[in-house]
């Protein structure tokens, strides 16, 4: 399928070694680039049993995750509009394996880079291969950050901070989301996000309600994410 030229524009933007690159290696990629659809609630990657290749994301919200062998969930982090994943593509990196999940939050537009390709390019240009090792780089420090907030931070004030981000990233204090998908974010139980949230709501920061979470008093919010 040939790209648009739209979407041609699009992965010459995204791409921030793409003026590096060769008219061959140019070529090659747009030739073998393949745009995607996903509604929200697709999965996108499956940990080893999938390696699709880099994703550039052109429009959405994607939600970057691992599973613990007891079936808990946790978010490592998010991409939005005119980012890339990395990780749906580790598995051309030697001794790197990331059992990654990657899933649609909203409605998204990606480009995908199939993985031979990307290996390729990263095998015989200088500037691809220190791009990728820079975005891995980034995303380790995202994943690392997860884990330091886990083992180092309370639960409310986790919680608290997720409903703030929560907040900004869908532009309203009316937020849309089951005590499940917060559970899910934090790599937390339901039943222990139900309980920490009614004590918010105790305390005048939320206000509770079948799938919403409205958030009553910010200023509180931000206090107890930053003790």
């Amino acid at each position: 399928m040939s790209l648009t030229d739209e979407t041609t524009a699009f992965v010459q933007s995204a791409l921030p070694f793409w003026e590096k690159l060769t008219p061959e290696q140019q070529k090659w990629i747009l030739a073998n680039s393949l745009p995607k659809k996903y509604y929200r609630g697709e999965s996108m990657h499956r940990g080893s049993q999938q390696c699709a290749g880099l994703l550039l994301v052109k429009h959405g919200q994607l939600r970057v995750y691992i599973i613990s062998d007891s079936g808990k969930e946790i978010t490592l982090y998010r991409l939005f509009d005119n980012d890339i994943c990395i990780f749906s593509a580790s598995c051309m990196m030697k001794n790197i394996r990331f059992e990654v999940y990657v899933e649609t939050e909203q409605e998204s537009e990606v480009v995908v880079i199939p993985t031979p390709v990307y290996q390729k390019l990263n095998e015989t240009s200088i500037a691809v291969s220190e791009y990728t090792n820079q975005l891995m780089a980034s995303r380790f420090s995202d994943v690392m950050w997860v884990l330091e907030q886990v083992l180092f931070s309370s639960f409310d004030k986790r919680l608290a901070s997720f409903l703030l981000e929560q907040s900004a990233i869908d532009g309203t204090d009316r937020l849309s989301i089951t005590h499940e998908t917060v559970a899910n974010h934090l790599g937390s139980a339901r039943e222990v996000v139900t309980r920490m949230l009614k004590y918010f709501q105790s305390e005048g920061m939320v206000t509770l309600s079948r799938g919403e979470i409205t958030l009553t008093d910010r200023k509180k919010l931000e206090r107890l994410a930053l003790t």
